[in-house]
């Protein structure tokens, strides 16, 4: 890389579309910008502080004995560097964010606004309980929703996210399992299961066997009935699956678990498909995460931290988490966290986390549903499904869609590349859909299809939004089935074009050097 005198890196004579290049390197509004290193400079800065005189120190000769590095900056330039880098970068404000199973939608303000008031936004976990009532309440109240929407006996709120949910729910059977003297070492998972699935289970100290899919993309009854046996602690199933199917089955497969003495536990990643229609209750599921950053408002933890209660069947119910919210007969409420037989809880099998849990989080998911109502949760799913299927009958067509004849799809539809001309892959198509300005889908997961496609459009796109995206993937698809190599170059109107990626994995570049030196170290 090369810096004229002024700072500014130059272009190339021509962009790609074979126009003259600008001095700038600007593009009409497309403005670029340099790094802070190439903008700034090492020997000023942006703010005047007074010279003091610092003794007595208590960092045990831990003192800084160089200067920091960082580059000074003026407030304009640090807000234009920062505003310019956001206008590079896609958010769910701009358009469809068809990621599947994310579930990138629409966070609504409401959500935002009840998150910032007063008592919720600056609560703190060192609070006398007594103090920080209202904020308990909105704890035990969500409770109380996620245990009617789901038909289960308990719930533990104080899990982060999904996949630790989905350790929570494995720590219940553990201990359930043990309380009855039975030691088992085996969890069985799905291939249609979404990833973190075998990963805790391994996490867990169990060890992971995989129960392949029939043809349909559903777990295979038979293989996991087979397979089923005094060692299995748990079947981890993710239902609807991650390729976007319900699992018809799921009755039987419950039964046939149970009968063998293990557990069902279900991810829950998936729930906004079947949110007011189906409780996982009524399935046999022993335990089931909610993603409530994904279900019940903000788009995968965008507002902050995310958050996973876990709901669990009385069969585990007593071995679950501390700690918990929990309503006095005085009509207080209490945060429930001593481990000791004199309290409420004697059978948890400790702490699942310090706190309570993520407080943004628990009430934009209330404010999700209590503002949405029982109709407003059942139309959710239902407007997930019509989505995700209106996409899988509009591009069925022109790509392949390996489960389209088995029936109607849940939330989100799943492609091949199979058909695409010689050299051509999903990768190819997911780059020239930013150029159509779109975020690409989730590529080359679940890895039971090859070269996946995952769209998952959610409840909250329109149909004009859909009919957009559904015309851009068709001329690209159309493209890739033609054997078009130009292809190759998309992106070829974004900011960057197509990156090494591989190259980028390997030999991450994290510390910036002057131009004189990186040259020097290579």
């Amino acid at each position: 890389m090369t810096v004229n005198p002024s700072g500014w890196r130059p272009t190339t004579p021509a962009n790609e579309q074979g126009s003259a290049g600008t001095v700038t390197g600007n593009r009409a509004l497309q403005l670029e910008e340099p790094l802070l290193f190439e903008r700034g400079r090492l020997d000023q800065t942006g703010v005047d502080l007074p010279d003091t005189k610092v003794s007595g120190g208590r960092l045990g000769g831990l003192e800084r004995n160089r200067d920091i590095g960082l580059p000074g900056l003026s407030e304009p330039e640090a807000v234009r560097h920062y505003t310019r880098l956001s206008r590079q970068n896609y958010a769910i404000d701009l358009g469809l964010f068809p990621l599947g199973s994310c579930t990138m939608k629409h966070n609504p303000r409401l959500n935002e606004k009840v998150a910032r008031m007063p008592g919720f936004a600056d609560v703190h976990p060192m609070q006398p309980q007594e103090t920080v009532q209202g904020a308990l309440q909105v704890i035990n109240e969500l409770a109380f929703w996620l245990l009617d929407l789901t038909g289960m006996h308990g719930v533990a709120m104080s899990p982060k996210a999904g996949a630790h949910g989905e350790l929570c729910g494995l720590l219940c059977i553990r201990a359930a399992l043990e309380a009855r003297g039975d030691k088992r070492e085996v969890v069985l998972v799905p291939e249609s299961a979404h990833g973190t699935n075998p990963a805790t289970a391994a996490f867990a100290g169990y060890r992971v066997e995989s129960i392949p899919a029939n043809k349909a993309g559903r777990v295979d009854l038979e293989a996991l009935k087979a397979r089923l046996g005094p060692d299995v602690a748990a079947v981890m199933i993710t239902n609807p699956n991650t390729c976007g199917l319900f699992e018809p089955d799921m009755i039987a497969i419950s039964d046939a678990v149970h009968a063998a003495g293990a557990f069902v536990y279900c991810d829950g990643a998936n729930f906004n498909a079947i949110v007011g229609k189906v409780r996982p209750g009524d399935l046999g599921i022993d335990a089931m995460h909610i993603n409530l950053h994904k279900t019940f408002s903000t788009p995968h933890g965008g507002g902050g931290p995310g958050s996973g209660p876990v709901v669990v069947s009385e069969a585990l119910a007593p071995y679950g988490p501390l700690p918990f919210a929990a309503k006095m007969p005085d009509g207080t409420y209490k945060l429930v966290e001593e481990e000791s037989a004199a309290e409420m809880h004697p059978e948890s099998f400790g702490r699942m986390t310090a706190f309570h849990g993520q407080m943004g989080m628990f009430t934009r998911a209330l404010a999700y549903i209590l503002s949405h109502g029982a109709d407003g949760l059942r139309q959710v799913a239902e407007d997930s499904v019509l989505n995700a299927n209106y996409v899988l009958r509009s591009l069925e067509d022109v790509l392949d869609a390996p489960f389209a004849k088995s029936g109607p799809c849940m939330h989100e539809a799943i492609f091949s590349d199979r058909g695409f001309g010689e050299g051509l892959s999903t990768i190819d198509l997911a780059k020239a859909l930013i150029d159509e300005g779109f975020h690409p889908m989730t590529m080359y997961f679940p890895l039971v299809v090859h070269g996946a496609m995952l769209i998952e459009p959610t409840e909250t796109e329109s149909k004009a939004a859909l009919d957009q995206f559904i015309a851009a993937m068709r001329s690209i698809a159309e493209r890739a089935k033609s054997g078009d190599q130009s292809l190759k170059a998309a992106p070829i109107y974004a900011p960057r074009r197509r990156l090494d990626e591989t190259l980028a994995a390997r030999k991450p570049v994290l510390v910036y050097r002057e131009p004189a030196q990186a040259e020097a170290a290579e």
